[in-house]
C-alpha cells in the first residue's frame, strides 16, 4: 500500500480534470501560441487566453494582468528584480528600499539578496511568535525611498496568515508597491487583489492540483500601474515580460486548476479546516508537551506544524514509513536549521523535533485517525 499522503504543502497530485484538460495540448493541439499564421498557433493562443481568464477570475483581476511563468519562484524574482530594473531604467541613481520579514519563503529571501547586490537597502520586519508582522511596523518601516513590500500570504512551514488587507491599505496610502507570495493560499483562501490592495501576486500551479513548472504573476495595470522590466529575454511573449515559448499544456493546467478551485474552494476549505482543527486538538491532548507552531486560528486551512519534545525527525520518519509528511519546506531540505522556526524563536532541538502535515483533497478522517495513532505510538517510543 502507498503511504497516506500528508505533504500537500510541498506539492499536490494533478487533478483528473486538470490532466484531462492538458492532454490534447501535448499531442493534438501542439501549436506554438506565438505562431499567428495558422490554425495550430491560433488554437494554442486561444487556450492560453482562456487560462489567463481562469487565473484572473480566481483572484478578481483582469486577464491582461496575468503573466505566465514557470512557477512562484520565477514570479517572485520577476516581481522583485523586474521592479528594480524598471526603476533603474528611469533613474540609475534612484535609491531603492525594500521591506520583508525573516520567515519568508527562501525564494523571496534569495530574490532580496540579489536585490541587495544590485544596490537595494533591505529592512526585515520583526515577527511575533506566530510568524506574523504588525501592520503598524510596516507603516513605521516605510521611508521616502521604499519601493516594495513583499510578504507571504501564509507561511509555507507554520501556516500563519499575514494581515494582508490591512498591510495593503498602508502600502497603497504610501504609494508603495505591495507584492504577495500566494503560492500556499491560492485555491484555499479567498484572494481579491483589489480589495486587498495587492499590486503583485505570485502563484504556482502545483500547490492547487495543477502541474509542476507552471505559475503566474499578477501585475496590476489599473492606477497605480506597476511597471516591470524583464530579466528573461528571448521573445516578446507575455507582454514582453517573460521570453520563451509558452508551455501551453502547463498553462492550460494552471487555468483549469484555478477554475476547479473556484468551484470547490468554499466547501473544501471548510472541510479541511475542520479536519485540521480536530487533528491539532488530538495531537496536543494526547502527546505530552507537544506544541503547535503558527497561529492557532489565523492559519492555512490544511497546515499543521507541531513540535514534539524529545523527538527526532529522522526517528519519526523511520517509524512512520506508512505516512508521507515532512519537517518543513521542501525547498529548504538539506539546511541544518529551518530559518522559519529559528525566526519564531525555536531552538535547534525543537526544530529537529518538528513535523509538518499538509492535508488535501484525498485526506479523510479515517486517515487522520490512523496517522494520529501512529504519531502517538512513534513519539512514545523515542528515547
Amino acid at each position: 500500500m502507498k503511504p497516506i499522503y500528508l505533504d500537500h504543502n510541498a506539492t499536490t497530485p494533478v487533478a483528473p480534470e486538470v490532466m484531462q484538460a492538458m492532454q490534447p495540448y501535448f499531442t493534438e493541439h501542439f501549436g506554438n501560441a506565438m505562431s499567428k499564421q495558422h490554425s495550430y498557433g491560433w488554437q494554442a493562443q486561444l487556450a492560453v487566453d482562456k487560462a489567463r481568464e481562469q487565473v484572473a477570475k480566481l483572484i478578481n483581476a483582469q486577464a491582461r494582468e496575468i503573466i505566465f511563468t514557470s512557477g512562484a519562484t520565477e514570479s517572485v524574482h520577476l516581481a522583485t528584480i523586474g521592479l528594480i530594473r524598471a526603476i533603474k531604467a528611469q533613474d540609475p541613481n534612484e535609491k531603492i528600499h525594500l521591506i520583508t520579514e525573516p520567515a519568508e519563503h527562501k525564494c523571496v529571501l534569495d530574490a532580496y539578496e540579489l536585490a541587495q547586490e544590485l544596490g537595494a537597502e533591505i529592512t526585515f520586519l520583526k515577527i511575533n511568535k506566530y510568524g506574523q508582522v504588525a501592520p503598524q511596523d510596516v507603516a513605521d518601516a516605510i521611508t521616502p525611498h521604499t519601493k516594495l513590500v513583499t510578504l507571504l500570504h501564509a507561511n509555507n512551514e507554520i501556516g500563519s496568515l499575514q494581515p494582508i488587507e490591512e498591510i495593503g491599505a498602508i502600502t497603497r496610502a504610501n504609494n508603495v508597491t505591495f507584492h504577495v507570495d500566494a503560492a500556499q493560499t491560492l485555491g484555499k483562501h479567498e484572494i481579491d487583489v483589489n480589495k486587498m490592495n495587492i499590486d503583485l501576486l505570485s502563484v504556482s500551479a502545483h500547490k492547487l492540483y495543477g502541474p509542476k513548472g507552471s505559475g503566474a504573476l499578477f501585475v496590476k495595470q489599473s492606477t497605480p500601474r506597476v511597471r516591470l522590466k524583464p530579466f528573461l529575454g528571448g521573445g516578446n511573449q507575455e507582454r514582453g515580460l517573460r521570453g520563451g515559448t509558452h508551455n501551453v499544456p502547463a498553462i492550460v493546467g494552471l487555468g483549469q486548476a484555478c477554475e476547479l478551485a473556484q468551484n470547490e474552494m468554499p466547501q473544501e476549505t471548510k472541510r479541511l479546516t475542520k479536519l485540521r482543527d480536530e487533528m491539532i486538538e488530538q495531537i496536543l491532548a494526547k502527546i505530552p508537551n507537544s506544541r503547535l507552531n503558527g497561529h492557532p486560528t489565523q492559519r492555512l486551512a490544511n497546515n499543521i506544524s507541531v513540535s514534539i519534545p524529545g523527538a527526532k525527525m529522522d526517528d519519526l520518519l523511520l517509524k512512520m514509513k506508512d505516512v508521507a509528511f515532512s519537517s518543513g519546506s521542501a525547498c529548504s531540505q538539506g539546511t541544518k536549521f529551518s530559518h522559519v522556526l529559528k525566526a519564531i524563536g525555536l531552538s535547534e532541538d525543537e526544530d529537529y523535533a518538528t513535523v509538518r502535515f499538509g492535508l488535501g483533497k484525498s485526506t479523510n478522517k479515517s486517515d487522520l485517525d490512523t496517522v494520529i495513532a501512529r504519531l502517538i505510538e512513534a513519539s512514545g517510543k523515542i528515547g
